[in-house]
């Protein structure tokens, strides 16, 4: 029987968070939503899944020493840092090369480091199936959300024919992925009932993923072979990273590989979801006051509704009579916004990086 592995991707910059969520601390550093930083979450969900030994975290050089810090118990060597970011094939392409390494035939889940899930019971359980599903067949497994309105901010996956059933839970066929949606689209989708979700969460074995990259990105997986061959020959990662991680193609691994290829299934999952991507998402897994505000640390707020309000450290941030707003004050910097204007907060960063001396705040 094949080995499973985990492959953990906490790369992303987590701008949306800003200020709390920095270069070297992105959102998956951060206790964005319980007591836990959501990469430490996501470690504690996956333990029951595979051994520590065989679960890998692909972070970026930046934040690699505070992801160390928060990956207690998996072997340093398990934690790689790329040396710029190339988006998810290269990542995958990376994973593969790890996997292999410690078996030919291993099949491995890649998930996301910054989602939000609280039914560890339901995840595990697809998880599970899909690791079964893998293991069965030569196919392409992606876990898929069934959406809970017609959202614009994600990529959709229109599920085909039923196809096998693995530990009770039902997998389709692909019939294809769709791009992020404009509002009319989206609200065909979520009614139709064919589509879910595209979450980044994929489980394949090494044969399944080696074969999609040689026929569908040469380019890509020629440039990967020292990798390999470095694996092969127990070198350290880092220099062959660093000299060739610049050269890559930057694509995604949907673009790259699934949308090309005729192996693909989806298993909608059955578990509670959410990628919280921007600070409005916070809000609901808070009990708010009376009057909806939501607030963390040493807040105040009279005469105002539906604002949510966070506040680092022993500074008091105090909010009278607003509707609405985001605020959040960390010892460097504080951001206030209307939640209308959230995703605004990405565009903003090019002109704090303008700023002279900008560098310091992102």
């Amino acid at each position: 029987m094949s080995h499973h592995f985990i492959v953990i991707i906490a790369g992303g910059k987590g701008e949306r968070f800003w200020p709390q969520s920095r270069a070297a601390k992105p959102k998956h550093l951060l206790p964005v939503v319980g007591s836990q930083p959501l990469l430490a979450q996501t470690l504690a969900r996956v333990k029951t899944l595979a051994p520590a030994r065989n679960i890998f975290v692909i972070t970026g050089a930046v934040q690699a020493k505070a992801v160390r810090a928060v990956c207690k118990g998996i072997p340093a060597a398990n934690i790689i840092a790329e040396p710029v970011g190339r988006d998810t094939a290269p990542a995958v392409g990376l994973a593969a090369a790890l996997v292999a390494a410690r078996d030919p035939q291993g099949i491995f889940a890649v998930l996301p480091a910054d989602h939000v899930i609280h039914d560890t019971k339901a995840y595990v359980g697809d998880l599970k199936a899909a690791f079964a599903a893998a293991e069965a067949e030569p196919v392409m497994v992606t876990i898929g959300i069934p959406p809970t309105e017609p959202a614009t901010g994600f990529g959709y996956i229109q599920r085909g024919d039923e196809w096998e059933k693995f530990n009770d839970r039902t997998v389709y066929r692909v019939k294809r992925f769709v791009e992020k949606p404009k509002q009319e689209v989206a609200e065909g989708y979520l009614a139709s009932g064919d589509y879910v979700w595209n979450a980044g969460m994929f489980v394949w074995s090494v044969p399944v993923v080696a074969a999609a990259f040689a026929q569908h990105a040469p380019e890509l997986d020629a440039g990967l072979k020292p990798i390999r061959t470095a694996l092969a020959k127990k070198r350290p990662l880092d220099g062959v990273l660093k000299k060739i991680y610049p050269g890559l193609p930057k694509i995604s691994v949907d673009y790259a590989l699934l949308e090309k290829s005729t192996n693909v299934v989806v298993l909608p999952s059955s578990f509670d979801w959410d990628d919280v991507g921007a600070w409005p998402a916070v809000a609901k897994h808070f009990t708010p006051d009376e009057a909806g505000n939501v607030s963390r640390g040493l807040v105040l707020v009279e005469q105002g509704r539906g604002n949510l309000v966070f506040s680092e450290g022993k500074h008091l941030v105090t909010v009278i009579g607003t509707d609405d707003l985001i605020v959040v004050h960390t010892p460097d910097a504080t951001l206030v916004c209307p939640k209308s204007k959230a995703q605004e907060i990405k565009a903003l960063l090019k002109r704090v990086e303008a700023l002279k001396g900008g560098a310091k705040w992102l």
